[in-house]
């Protein structure tokens, strides 16, 4: 088997279990040497173990690759900062980021707490930006001093953000910021050789397995394995990806496709009277395709519920 990531140092948060682990074994499989970021936090975030992480290096260097287990907390930037350069204090370079960790504190808006609220914004968008801010200085700083820099940010998303999912406002919020954060920082760091890209799973873990209404069968268990999550994570780390940048994912066992973002839609001369404007939005309205659902298609956004 051909190794994408020989020698490319690749740093995955929330690596421990499910997805994320996933990832780290792919990673290392394709000959990178990685470093396995997991505080062990419940899903909710609460607690912490680091033996998930030591876990997973474990069975990395069973199969005879090279891993380090970390527990810093990335979304504290003491934390991220840390992460980044005990990759390079380890292995002497850094090429990836793999943004993957997460919570879930789910609970119709109304309802939701102050907490709930800011701790999945904390680890899910502040604990994306904050390794991709420390890994981003040091590839300036490389690129800068001459050094040539093949790096990658590779950013986890959801459907539940780019489309929108009932009961996952600060969740959802987060992943469609995840999502735009990467188009935005794709532009920024082509300049020093590196690519931002996002994945938008859909996998059966400990964080998403409680959230269907029946068991799941075995059929749908397989097809929404975390391991059909790693192979496009693996390429876009490689060196084989380097042209492809700004873009989101959308990967199971039963799809792989391209997320294509907003687009303007129809349009009409600008207006300066409010009068006017209920027969012009319902035209431009009529012609517009509807919002997708959970499942991308066009049209499949369930209508709002009123009382």
């Amino acid at each position: 088997m051909a190794k994408l990531c020989a020698g490319r140092v690749v740093v995955v948060t929330g690596a421990g279990r499910g997805i994320g682990r996933e990832h780290a074994l792919s990673l290392a499989r394709h000959g990178a040497h990685v470093v396995v970021n997991d505080l062990g936090a419940g899903v909710d975030g609460s607690g912490g173990d680091v033996s998930p992480a030591n876990q997973v290096v474990a069975e990395i260097e069973a199969m005879g690759g090279k891993a380090i287990s970390n527990g810093d907390d990335i979304s504290s930037f003491d934390g991220a900062e840390r992460l980044i350069k005990a990759a390079v204090d380890t292995f002497g370079d850094l090429h990836g980021v793999v943004n993957n960790a997460g919570i879930l504190r789910d609970r119709m808006m109304a309802n939701m707490s102050e907490l709930e609220w800011d701790s999945v914004i904390k680890v899910h968008l502040k604990g994306t930006f904050a390794p991709s801010h420390f890994a981003a200085a040091y590839w300036r700083d490389q690129s800068k001093a001459g050094k040539p820099v093949d790096g990658r940010i590779i950013n986890t998303t959801s459907v539940s953000g780019i489309y929108g999912n009932i009961g996952q406002a600060n969740y959802g919020a987060a992943k469609a910021g995840i999502a735009a954060f990467t188009v935005i920082t794709a532009l920024e760091l082509a300049r020093y050789g590196v690519t931002v890209n996002a994945v938008a799973p859909v996998a059966l873990t400990r964080m998403t397995e409680n959230l269907q209404p029946t068991p799941p069968t075995d059929e749908e268990r397989e097809a929404q394995s975390p391991r059909w999550i790693a192979p496009i994570v693996t390429w876009l780390a490689s060196a084989e990806s380097k042209d492809v940048t700004g873009r989101v994912f959308e990967t199971s066992g039963r799809s792989f496709a391209v997320a294509e973002g907003w687009v303007r839609g129809p349009s009409h001369d600008p207006v300066d009277d409010p009068t006017r404007l209920g027969p012009i939005v319902e035209e431009l309205l009529a012609k517009s395709r509807a919002n997708s659902g959970m499942d991308g298609r066009p049209g499949s956004w369930p209508q709002p519920q009123k009382k």
